[in-house]
C-alpha cells in the first residue's frame, strides 16, 4: 500500500513538468508560424506603409498574434513548478505580453524561431551554437533594419531614410565596425542601436568561443593520435627487447652447461 502511495505521489510530482513539456512540444510549431506571420506583416507595414482597411487588418492580425503569445505565456506560467524563477528566466516573454504597443519589443517574438531551430538541429553542442548564431544574426540584422527604418524615416534630422541605409547601418553595427555615416537620432532608434550593439558583442563572443573550441578539439585529436602511435611503438620495442633477452638467456644457459665424463675414461686416466 505504501508503495502504491509513493508511486502516485511521484506521478503527481512529475505530472506538472510532463504537462509543461508536452505543452511546449504541441505549441512550438504554431508559435513559430505565428512569429513568421508577424515578421511578414511587420515587414509589409514598414515597407509599404498601408492605410485605411489594410492598416486596420494588419493591426488586428498583430493583436491576434499578441493574444496567442499571451495565452501561451499564461499557460506555461500556470504549468511551471517554480513560477517566480520561471518569470525571471522569461523576462523577454513578459515584455512581449505586457508591452504590446511598443513596436521594437514586438520583434522579440522572433526569438521563438531561433529557439525552435536550436532544438531541431540535433544534439551536437557546437552545431547548435553555430545554428543559433547564424540564424540569430540573420534575424537580428533584418528586424533591426526594419525597426530602425520605421523609427528614423520620419525624423527631421535623421540620416536613415531608406531601408537599404538601415540595412547597411545594422550590418556595420552588429559587426562592431561602425563607420558613422548613418546614426539614429530618435530615442527609439537609439534604444534599438543599444540592443543591436549588445547583441553584436555577444555574437562576436559566441563565434570566437566556437572557433576556439573547434581548434582545441583538433589539437586534442592530434595529440591523441600522436600518443596512440607512440604507445604502439613503445609496445613493439618492448616486445623486441623481451625476445632478445629470452634469446640471450638461452645462449648463456647452453654455454654454462659442463661437459660430462664417463667413469671408464676417469679410470683409464688414473692408470696412465
Amino acid at each position: 500500500m505504501n508503495l502504491v502511495f509513493e508511486r502516485s505521489d511521484r506521478h503527481a510530482v512529475q505530472s506538472p513538468l510532463m504537462n509543461y513539456r508536452q505543452w511546449e512540444r504541441v505549441t512550438e510549431w504554431p508559435l513559430a508560424g505565428s512569429a513568421l506571420t508577424f515578421l511578414a506583416i511587420y515587414t509589409w507595414t514598414v515597407l509599404s506603409q498601408p492605410t485605411g482597411t489594410s492598416a486596420r487588418v494588419a493591426e488586428y492580425a498583430i493583436l491576434a498574434i499578441w493574444a496567442l503569445f499571451g495565452i501561451d505565456y499564461l499557460v506555461r506560467l500556470a504549468l511551471a513548478e517554480q513560477r517566480a524563477r520561471w518569470c525571471v528566466r522569461h523576462l523577454h516573454e513578459l515584455a512581449i505580453v505586457a508591452l504590446p504597443m511598443l513596436r521594437p519589443l514586438r520583434l522579440l517574438r522572433l526569438l521563438t524561431l531561433v529557439s525552435l531551430l536550436q532544438r531541431s538541429i540535433g544534439g551536437a553542442l557546437r552545431g547548435r551554437v553555430v545554428t543559433y548564431a547564424v540564424a540569430g544574426t540573420a534575424i537580428l540584422v533584418f528586424v533591426a533594419s526594419l525597426a530602425m527604418f520605421d523609427a528614423e524615416r520620419a525624423a527631421p534630422a535623421g540620416s536613415i531614410k531608406t531601408f537599404p541605409d538601415a540595412l547597411w547601418w545594422a550590418t556595420t553595427t552588429v559587426t562592431t565596425v561602425g563607420y558613422g555615416d548613418y546614426s539614429p537620432t530618435t530615442a527609439t532608434g537609439r534604444l534599438i542601436a543599444v540592443g543591436l550593439m549588445v547583441a553584436g558583442i555577444a555574437l562576436l563572443g559566441v563565434v570566437t568561443a566556437t572557433l576556439a573550441s573547434w581548434l582545441v578539439q583538433k589539437v586534442a585529436e592530434q595529440d591523441d593520435a600522436n600518443q596512440a602511435a607512440t604507445a604502439q611503438q613503445v609496445a613493439e620495442l618492448t616486445a623486441h627487447i623481451t625476445a632478445l633477452r629470452t634469446e640471450l638467456a638461452s645462449q648463456r644457459t647452453t654455454v654454462a652447461t659442463p661437459v660430462s665424463t664417463t667413469p671408464d675414461a676417469r679410470s683409464d686416466k688414473h692408470i696412465r
